[in-house]
């Protein structure tokens, strides 16, 4: 396959496009700003758009709609249990981690024993975690340690930490997915289940896998954001339901599941955020920008399936 032909480019093509039509506005004034806010905030969708991808390979109907309310729940439980002591840093990382565990095995009970479809039953799970997390906010706003806010907004050499941490969960990512007998299982799985299940593949065990790595990607996004923020909200995952969604479908990954594309999720999501700050760098009303953006999208989402099947 030739690069032109790799439906990722196509992500990163357009992201590169809107960057320097973007800089243009201001003569290249806002150039090294522009380009450590994109990978900040790109950051925290690769996190969620990589779970997210690894769930859509699974085949069609297999998405996660408990992101959210994971992120908001982790980031909640997390920073109140911390109560900004930097030595209680480290536990509370691994309770926002477990929370994810325990949300993906939940997921995938109610699709398994229930034989609930996965998009009903990540809905109704998102639910009651989205009330465990107002029990537990309480609509306070819960502030992180020191360290860690700290660390969430600085750099290393020249570039965000949050972006380092997105850099190496990617690399992770495509190791699992192209060196791995497991990124073997879910290709195969996405690509037929029946066999997929014919050919020996423990179908459950890997799709439950699947599901608590889509959640544990969820929770540490969602308490490395309240830590970005300065501190946990109950509203801060909402925005990533969709998101986390489209940076997987602009990214060049296969809707159909069977196909995935770890390098295009990094340019959707530049993309993603790129696309929203041309647009209000040049002045563009709300109602322009939504309508902007949806057209540019599908230009990108199009010129990359010409690609895939021309």
């Amino acid at each position: 396959m030739t690069l032109l032909a790799r439906p990722w480019l196509w992500s990163w093509v357009a992201a590169l496009g809107v960057f320097i039509v973007t800089i243009m506005a201001t003569s290249g004034a806002s150039t090294i700003g522009l380009a450590q806010a994109a990978l900040t905030f790109a950051a925290f969708s690769v996190i969620v758009g990589l779970g997210q991808m690894f769930v859509i390979t699974l085949g069609p109907g297999n998405i996660d709609l408990a992101v959210p309310a994971t992120m908001t729940l982790s980031g909640t439980v997390a920073l109140k249990y911390m109560a900004e002591d930097n030595a209680l840093i480290i536990p509370g990382l691994l309770i926002a981690l477990a929370i994810g565990v325990a949300v993906g095995i939940g997921n995938y009970i109610l699709i398994k024993a229930l034989r609930i479809p996965p998009i009903i039953a990540t809905l109704a799970t998102s639910f009651v975690i989205q009330s465990a997390a107002i029990a537990t906010n309480r609509g306070l706003r819960i502030k992180p340690p020191a360290l860690l806010a700290e660390f969430s907004t600085g750099f290393s050499l020249g570039i965000p930490n949050l972006a380092w941490i997105a850099l190496v969960l990617t690399v992770a990512a495509w190791v699992l997915l192209m060196r791995t007998t497991y990124g073997r299982r879910i290709a195969a799985i996405g690509q037929s289940l029946p066999a997929a299940r014919m050919a020996g593949i423990p179908v459950d065990g890997t799709r439950v896998a699947t599901y608590v790595l889509c959640s544990v990607l969820a929770a540490l996004c969602g308490f490395l954001l309240s830590c970005f923020s300065g501190g946990a909200a109950l509203n801060m995952g909402a925005e990533y339901l969709l998101m986390s969604i489209a940076v997987v479908i602009i990214g060049g990954t296969a809707v159909a599941g069977g196909n995935s594309n770890v390098p295009g999720i990094w340019g959707a999501a530049l993309f993603m955020f790129l696309v929203v700050s041309m647009l209000n760098t040049y002045g563009f009303q709300a109602g322009v920008r939504l309508i902007a953006t949806g057209l540019i999208i599908i230009a990108v989402i199009l010129a990359a399936s010409g690609r895939r099947t021309s």
